[in-house]
């Protein structure tokens, strides 16, 4: 096929695949919530038959024990043919808080060129560009392809280590393409090559054996809310740079991101400050983040005069790609345990250790991905690293050293992942598809005939 002939044939099956993923975001397959672990399995048995009526010979939905039910199918290709695993998700983040969202968030919206909807970009849509390379090429796909769409990966992919070693022939490719990313503007197609970590903890901080009331004990007696805001103080320096002994820092190329464009994106309000120094792009993919992410307090609503003799928080630290998790967690847990103010008994919980990646983004395939970019988008891509953490990438590379690995996205500055109103730009959609199918096609190429598309 031509890429022309490509292009028309994508365009002919996305209004069968937008259905698809419609259909796919009705299903509230949020993995953290253990009464929605049928709505799960129900969507794994969609994204089956999804995967079978796009022409996959041998699929499967899969369970590792204790694990959420993840979709593996199979196409072989020609003899001597490259074989290209494609990655997504089913399931997705819960949806907070409903009053904060515009419309419902499982039922699909379209609204001004974005479809709404939890799960509508991350990452349902990651399955519907493969299903939509998939049915535009048909007998014309000329490599292996496997396809594995998680069930898990919003809870940190568990049981992900266990099941590529299960079923590590199975999934064994040449190249891994890792839909579940971003690309960086609107008009812009991006490679990620780089990966914050992420580690994760619970602090508790203690003062007393009860509570107190506040005036006739107030003033001499530290209450544990204030030492553990004093606590969580110290986590930053003055100018909000990350204040914790032994952590890795990296320098990155800078692109074209201003002050202002960041703070468009990011919707901060008029007045708040930036914080951190070193480049925007070094602040938010090469150097440490941290936050606090939830404290457990008496509500406003339930106030009285007491001092809490108890407080708890949890503390997530973004790691820079180079930082080794292990040594990330043991020198956050040894800042909390050694920053207490006033003697407060202070424990710290481990919740979360995640590796950060970075990708060599070198080589044929890696060359062949831009061209397909280039071709679907019209712009040349740019390599971009991404602040968040996809454990799932160290996973595949450790297990696959030899592979070539992509990781590639729909989601855009607005899509808001994980928020209200999560949304999916659709005309980037329709690019990326059109980018994938490409791509597949070309590595179907011998690979020292691999040709541009543009």
């Amino acid at each position: 096929m031509t890429p022309d002939e490509i292009r028309l044939a994508v365009a002919a099956v996305l209004p069968s695949v937008r259905a698809d993923l419609d259909r796919l975001i009705r299903i509230p397959s949020i993995s953290a919530d253990p009464t929605m672990a049928g709505e799960v399995r129900r969507s794994a048995e969609e994204v089956a038959r999804l995967l079978r009526s796009a022409g996959m010979h041998d699929v499967q939905v899969l369970t590792i024990d204790g694990g959420m039910p993840a979709v593996l199918g199979r196409r072989p290709g020609p003899p001597g043919a490259r074989t290209v695993c494609l990655y997504a998700h089913h399931d997705v983040q819960p949806t907070g808080a409903r009053e904060t969202w515009d419309t419902d968030p499982f039922e699909p919206t379209e609204r001004d060129g974005r479809l709404y909807g939890r799960g509508a970009a991350d990452d349902k849509a990651g399955i519907g560009v493969h299903l939509a390379a998939l049915r535009a090429l048909g007998d014309n796909l000329a490599v292996g392809v496997t396809v594995l769409v998680e069930g898990e990966e919003e809870i940190g992919s568990p049981t992900l280590d266990a099941f590529l070693a299960r079923y590590r022939d199975l999934l064994a490719a040449d190249v891994f393409v890792l839909a579940d990313s971003v690309n960086w503007a609107i008009g812009t197609p991006a490679l990620t090559t780089s990966l914050r970590g992420m580690v994760a903890c619970t602090v508790e901080v203690r003062t007393l054996e009860h509570a107190l009331h506040s005036g006739i004990y107030g003033g001499p007696i530290p209450d544990a809310l204030t030492a553990l805001c004093r606590l969580l103080a110290t986590l930053h320096d003055d100018t909000g740079n990350v204040a914790i002994d032994g952590l890795h820092t990296s320098r990155t190329d800078t692109l074209d991101l201003t002050e202002a464009h960041l703070r468009a994106d990011g919707h901060v309000l008029d007045g708040v400050e930036l914080i951190g120094t070193g480049t925007l792009t070094e602040r938010l993919w090469t150097r440490p983040a941290v936050a606090v992410l939830a404290i457990d307090s008496p509500r406003v609503a339930e106030v009285s005069n007491t001092l809490q003799p108890v407080a708890r928080a949890v503390v997530s630290l973004r790691t820079a790609p180079g930082q080794e998790a292990k040594a990330a967690i043991d020198a956050l847990v040894l800042h909390l345990e050694t920053h207490a103010p006033w003697g407060a008994q202070v424990s710290v919980t481990p919740r979360r250790v995640d590796e950060a990646y970075a990708i060599d983004a070198r080589g044929p395939v890696y060359d062949a991905a831009r061209r397909a970019f280039a071709a679907a988008w019209g712009t040349e891509p740019v390599d971009v690293g991404i602040g968040g953490t996809i454990p799932f990438v160290a996973s595949f590379a450790d297990s696959y050293p030899d592979a070539a690995i992509l990781v590639t996205g729909v989601e855009d500055p607005d899509t808001r992942a994980h928020g209200a109103n999560e949304s999916l730009h659709l005309a980037e959609w329709a690019r990326a598809c059109v980018a994938e199918t490409l791509l597949l096609a070309d590595l179907g190429v011998d690979p020292a005939r691999l040709r541009p598309w543009v």
